[in-house]
């Protein structure tokens, strides 16, 4: 089992800035390669954000998010990070971490998944 708790979440003006955790645990954690961060507006499909490779830090976004957004992580602590800058209103989503055996864009590749954390960007 593994267990993923977010947190960061927020309300924020555009053009402003956020950053969030995500804290990984359990017993077969080891065994997951990679985290994700993926994001679902009201109405919409659960879109990917951006991964990372736990071993060399590889990172992978979304072409809506490069240049804004950076992934990264912290082996010693088992968490994730989601550093947002020039937030927009379409960025407004609920935003959850997941854990995968390998470096992964589809939702359906990750295998546990975190409860969300709400970000609202207001005009």
């Amino acid at each position: 089992q593994v267990q993923l708790i977010e947190s960061g979440g927020g309300l924020v003006q555009a053009g402003g800035s956020l950053r969030l955790s995500c804290a990984a645990s359990g017993r077969t954690f080891s065994n997951y390669a990679a985290m994700g961060w993926f994001r679902q507006g009201p109405g919409k499909e659960r879109d990917f954000v951006a991964a990372i490779s736990w071993r060399r830090g590889s990172t992978y976004y979304a072409d809506s998010v490069k240049g804004r957004f950076t992934i990264s992580r912290d082996n010693a602590k088992n968490t994730v990070y989601l550093q947002m800058n020039s937030l927009k209103p379409e960025d407004t989503a609920v935003y959850y971490c997941a854990a995968s055996p390998f470096i992964a864009t589809m939702p359906n590749e990750y295998d546990y998944w975190g409860q969300g954390t709400q970000v609202t960007v207001s005009s």
